[in-house]
């Protein structure tokens, strides 16, 4: 009832009064065309006030429809363009929020193939998609692109490799902890849980992250999910709840301003003796705490990519990148995940079928779907820089990775890297000696 058709010459008095006609309830939901505008709407809002709702925000509606006009003004411009230019490929940043997913949306619209990139966690790696965000493409990629990948020794070496130095970010330009707590035996002190009781570990996400709409979800949102497991918890005496915050919480590059701690106090001013919770200014290694664990359960972190590389049982809630990938306990509904806690404590580890499958995962998302630019640095003030300023280190054929980009995007080729056929000095002989400093991934 409430979709428009904006006209492609569109005055700014039409815009703002389409703006304003939508009702504040409906803004979320809110599509031109069938195009999810108030979606991305919704989204910078959410970011803009760095929460996971708008309620108690005294200026969120205001903020809100800002978000809609600027939607609405990106989408106008859009089409303008689109009318009057013809273009074949369109390569946006990131594909979701204003402007970006109505840039994506109206390019797609107007017959483009879209590519979106996002820079990954390994140091001059970026991650490359087509057709929408890659907050949707890694959950629906086909298992055919790893799944039958020959595994040896050498990949199996390569990532414990890259897992153990996810424990102390030396190999990547996104991390949290300078000096993280490894020591169970020192965490179980901190935390206060008892070592001769089952312990599950419950990862958060940073409430505002990426709030977007996916059919699987369990619940209707992280908070709704914490809340609900610490009810099912309180009455298994028998079993330890151990909440693990998003180190990210406060020391991402847009730090929350709702806090998973206060949520919960909400709901549970005093928890239940088998819960225990761990601030994200906590040094205690997510890591160690998992590796502890009888399972972990997760929403949409992508730690679930870790711990179930090491056989750590995972039981997932929300759309994780490794959902339905044959090696998770996943939910869709309130009734699956609660008879997936039921089995709780497991009586062993993950199957060694399981593993293999978790442990090719891994390594497809972090060195396949993680494509190296080893001539591109962190900047000297902040952003990503040429190395050096060089734009001879751009020539065809130099760089696999930016070979296999190229194509990509002027030939709708896949954007995985064939990490497991080259040789590891092959990938590294071009990478900087010294490169230092962290680049805060957006959302």
């Amino acid at each position: 009832a409430y979709e428009i058709r904006l006209s492609l010459v569109g005055s700014e008095m039409c815009i703002r009064d389409r703006s304003e006609a939508v009702p504040l309830a409906n803004i979320r939901t809110f599509e031109v065309d069938g195009l999810p505008i108030g979606e991305h709407a919704y989204a910078g809002a959410l970011r803009y006030f760095a929460r996971g709702d708008l309620e108690n925000e005294p200026h969120s509606a205001g903020i809100l429809r800002k978000y809609l006009k600027a939607a609405l003004y990106s989408l106008a411009s859009m089409e303008t363009l689109f009318a009057r230019e013809r273009y074949d490929v369109v390569v946006a940043h990131h594909g979701i929020y204003v402007p970006q997913g109505i840039v994506v949306a109206a390019a797609n619209r107007a017959g483009a193939r879209i590519v979106t990139w996002n820079p990954a966690y390994r140091k001059h790696c970026f991650i490359f998609s087509h057709d929408d965000t890659y907050h949707r493409t890694m959950t629906e990629e086909n298992p055919a692109v790893w799944e039958n990948l020959a595994w040896n020794a050498d990949l199996d070496k390569q990532l414990d490799g890259y897992l153990k130095s996810r424990w102390y970010g030396t190999e990547d330009w996104i991390w949290f902890h300078q000096e993280p707590q490894h020591d169970l035996a020192a965490i179980q002190r901190e935390v206060g849980f008892d070592p001769q009781k089952p312990v599950i570990s419950l990862l958060s996400n940073v409430v505002w992250d990426a709030q977007l709409h996916y059919p699987s979800n369990a619940f209707n949102g992280m908070m709704e999910w914490v809340c609900e497991t610490i009810r099912y918890f309180e009455k298994r005496p028998e079993l330890q709840l151990v909440i693990r915050t998003h180190p990210a919480e406060i020391r991402g590059f847009v730090p929350s301003r709702q806090l998973l701690e206060d949520e919960i106090k909400k709901a549970f001013p005093t928890l239940p003796k088998n819960v225990f919770f761990i601030p994200p200014t906590s040094s205690v290694s997510t890591y160690a705490m998992c590796e502890g664990s009888n399972a972990v359960l997760i929403y949409n972190t992508k730690t679930g990519l870790e711990v179930t590389a090491k056989g750590i049982p995972t039981i997932v809630a929300g759309e994780a990148w490794v959902r339905n990938k044959g090696f998770t306990w996943d939910a869709a509904t309130p009734a699956e995940y609660f008879g997936h806690l039921d089995q709780l404590p497991f009586a062993s580890k993950m199957s060694d079928e399981q593993l293999l499958r978790a442990r090719k995962y891994a390594f497809h998302i972090f060195f396949r779907r993680m494509i190296p630019f080893p001539f591109l640095t962190s900047g000297k003030t902040n952003g990503i820089e040429i190395q050096d300023g060089d734009p001879a280190l751009l020539t065809p054929g130099k760089f696999p990775g930016l070979d296999l980009v190229c194509d990509g995007i002027l030939k709708a080729t896949p954007f995985v890297y064939p990490a497991e056929i080259l040789e590891l000095s092959d990938r590294r002989q071009h990478a900087p000696s010294s490169l230092t400093g962290a680049v805060h991934a957006p959302a």
